[in-house]
């Protein structure tokens, strides 16, 4: 046997084979009635010992493997992102979820600010639930380079020492925390879709989508800090705005070099189009594969038109080719959360509903009425979205 941190107790194993099904990753298997482990396949995920009901299988720390100690690691930061001195709602959305993650870990939550002549949005913040804010202001923050924001982030995290660091899955995002926590040698979740607290432990529960969105898996990192996460855009809900709060400011100051960057802007050059902003609309009207044609759109379109929303799209009709990949909404397209979301012809896969399930009001519309859509509808129409679509559209168009 290698050496390996498992091992089954051949005493103890009855050979009910209960571990070789709970086995995600097919290591186990049964051999003269007692299990066997295939250690190239071992992930020691833990899965078997806890199946395991007569104490049969054991895991065990390599020699010299010590607990570490995290007692002076606290509270939970969030990354704000700045554009030209805007915070973004990804910001807002992200200290909404970080203040329920701090209160259960009975800690301050802190926002992170870059970037120049902001200290008036540090208020803002505060008033969006954050205790503290982390400020640092310099010329050459003003624009995102990764370099700089890369170097001032890790040097604040390795001063103040937080427990639990989050930042938006956006291209800033994904951009610099990828960086800080290799330089921290920190665990990062990417793309999080639901964040928790398990409060015994005091560790980051990080929920995503895997293997192609057909699962959802809760990741945590025990034997890091901080716990590092990225979040979708539009999952979670914005904090509400509070101006009555009080927080306070930590300014932060460091040498030329940690500005420095490899990197230098000529210029800046905005560009200028019909893209389609799903992300920002209030009332989206979404259609799938139950349109059965690219022409039968053209309903939808009208619907959304009527309700002054933006047109949606499942995957399966973007890849039909019946609408641009803008309009796709999903794991792989955008994540959404507007205050009406009707879904045409949409049967409810796992990968849509992870990108819209946020939505305050959802209706669905189908003809299947064991459709998964429906779980997550809080109204559900049954029948033809050929008939139905036109009739809203008609009445909608008499009453507005």
């Amino acid at each position: 046997m290698p050496d390996a941190a498992i091992k089954i107790i051949l005493d103890k194993c009855v050979g009910c084979s209960l571990c070789v099904k709970s086995c995600p990753f097919g290591a186990l298997k049964m051999d003269n009635k007692k299990v066997v482990i295939d250690y190239s396949k071992c992930v020691l995920c833990g899965a078997c010992v806890d199946a395991c009901k007569f104490l049969a299988i054991s895991i065990t720390k390599q020699a010299g493997e010590t607990k570490k100690d995290f007692s002076s690691y606290k509270d939970v930061w969030v990354f704000c992102e700045q554009k030209k001195g805007i915070i973004q709602t990804i910001s807002f959305e992200l200290l909404g979820k970080g203040r329920e993650l701090a209160d259960k870990l009975g800690v301050n939550l802190c926002a992170v600010l870059l970037g120049e002549n902001i200290l008036g949005k540090c208020d803002e913040l505060i008033a969006r639930g954050a205790d503290k804010v982390y400020l640092v202001e310099s010329p050459l923050l003003k624009i995102f380079l990764d370099d700089a924001y890369t170097k001032v982030l890790t040097e604040l995290v390795k001063k103040y020492k937080p427990e639990v660091v989050l930042c938006g899955a956006t291209i800033i995002g994904r951009s610099l925390i990828s960086r800080v926590a290799v330089q921290l040698n920190a665990g990062l979740t990417a793309d999080c879709t639901e964040l928790d607290i398990d409060v015994k432990e005091k560790l980051l529960l990080q929920t995503r989508p895997a293997f192609g969105g057909n699962i959802m898996a809760t990741i945590i990192t025990p034997n890091t800090r901080p716990q590092m996460a990225t979040v979708r855009h539009k999952v979670m809900k914005e904090a509400i705005n509070d101006s009555f709060r009080k927080g306070e400011i930590i300014r932060e100051n460091f040498s030329e070099n940690v500005y420095s960057s490899r990197v230098k802007i000529i210029d800046i050059v905005e560009e200028i189009g019909n893209t389609v902003s799903l992300a920002e609309a209030d009332i989206i009207v979404a259609g799938g594969r139950g349109l059965a044609d690219k022409e039968n759109f053209s309903i939808i379109k009208e619907l959304a038109d009527t309700l002054k929303g933006t047109v949606g799209a499942s995957r399966s009709a973007v890849d039909a080719g019946w609408i641009p990949y803008s309009h796709q909404v999903g794991q792989t397209g955008q994540t959404v959360c507007p205050k009406l979301y009707i879904a045409c012809g949409i049967s409810g896969q796992i990968q849509h509903l992870i990108g819209m399930k946020s939505s305050d009001i959802i209706v669905a519309i189908n003809k299947d009425p064991d459709a998964p859509i429906f779980k997550v509808a809080t109204y559900g129409i049954v029948g033809d979205l050929f008939k139905i679509v036109p009739a809203l559209t008609k009445h909608f168009k008499a009453i507005l």
